[in-house]
């Protein structure tokens, strides 16, 4: 069975019921998906389905959606001579009790090499080997939104922050924000400022990640100083609030999320400089040329190693089984209920 959202209404969701192929062409492995983390970040993949293609990822009915997700899966069948049965692999999987994949061997494990995958960038296509390790619930949680905090603060580094005196951070409580102003503290020289909901502002301000931490409802204490913003919010309304309050002093924005994907959006005019979509992979594929993969892998390791550790102090793993548990998780994701704090693993036994 797969897990499927209407394109067009996210909140409307079904299991479709689909079966184990009975035999696999040349070159293709049936994997049996382990686990999988299900967090806001799934409900921004399913809010820009199609315009990044995250439906074009795994085919179903042209009004339905699958919705990827970073899991492990065990390879349970294999028709490629390079590819064993028995293999633990990392990847995007669907929402799903299986996924076959057309495998391609590479270095690390292999890739999709489906005809409608070659499009997508090697990023979301790749399946690494993966020993099971004591960290493997955080790795899922982390390490696919950990790599797009990484590469967005080696990013506003290589541009000089654009001059600026601090990166002001939307929707701060969100896992994305946290690993990006964990990695600023690190590695940059500016002031990270959290900009989240009164109810989590004791929440966000524990993690010691924030130089400074301000509700939506005091942006008028935000200095008006130049600044980067990261919008990991997609609110129309609280950007311009924002842009308002920074008097003329934003110097870049960056456009990542849609935590507030369900907030107003007519009738709001954003001025110059207008939010630029960050893509992660164009990132990654960039500093890969620049410094050889190999080094930029053990660069980002390293730095989500460290990460992980410092989310012990507050990160709340829960472990979600079955079908009708993830309908419900997935459904409290839509509608913003679930707590910063938790990290939700799903599997389907």
């Amino acid at each position: 069975m797969h897990f499927e959202i209407e394109r067009r209404a996210i909140r409307t969701t079904r299991w479709a019921p689909t079966a184990l192929p009975a035999s696999l062409d040349e070159g293709q492995v049936l994997l049996k998906l382990e686990r999988a983390a299900l967090t806001s970040n799934n409900v921004s993949y399913a809010l820009s389905g199609d315009m990044l293609d995250y439906w074009g990822f795994f085919p179903t009915d042209p009004s339905w959606g699958r919705l990827p997700v970073m899991g492990f899966g065990t390879v349970i069948s294999s028709a490629h001579p390079d590819v064993r049965i028995g293999g633990r692999y990392f990847g995007f999987y669907p929402l799903a009790d299986h996924h076959v994949v057309s495998a391609r061997p590479s270095a690390a494990g292999f890739s999709d090499n489906a005809a409608w995958r070659e499009k997508h960038a090697a990023a979301y296509r790749s399946f690494d080997v993966a020993p099971s390790t004591p960290h493997d619930d955080a790795l899922l949680l982390f390490r696919g939104l950990f790599i797009t905090s990484f590469l967005v603060e080696d990013f506003l580094r290589e541009q000089r922050h654009f001059d600026s005196r601090q990166v002001v951070i939307v929707s701060a409580s969100s896992k994305t924000a946290i690993a990006l102003a964990h990695c600023l503290r690190r590695s940059s020289s500016v002031e990270v400022v959290g900009l989240t909901s009164a109810g989590n502002v004791e929440f966000v301000r524990s993690l010691g990640e924030y130089h400074r931490v301000i509700s939506y409802d005091e942006l008028e204490a935000l200095p008006a100083q130049a600044s980067v913003i990261v919008d990991m919010a997609g609110n129309s309304q609280t950007l311009s609030k924002i842009y308002s309050v920074l008097n003329g002093n934003v110097k870049h924005c960056a456009s990542i999320g849609a935590t507030h994907w369900d907030a107003p959006r007519h009738g709001v005019t954003i001025p110059e400089p207008k939010p630029q979509f960050f893509f992660a992979p164009t990132q990654l594929a960039k500093r890969g040329k620049d410094l050889g993969r190999e080094v930029l892998n053990s660069r980002i390791a390293d730095a989500l190693s460290v990460f992980i550790d410092s989310t012990h102090s507050w990160l709340k793993i829960r472990h979600i089984l079955g079908s009708s548990a993830i309908t419900d998780l997935y459904a409290a994701l839509v509608n913003g209920a679930v707590p910063p704090e938790d990290g939700n693993i799903v599997s389907f036994e």
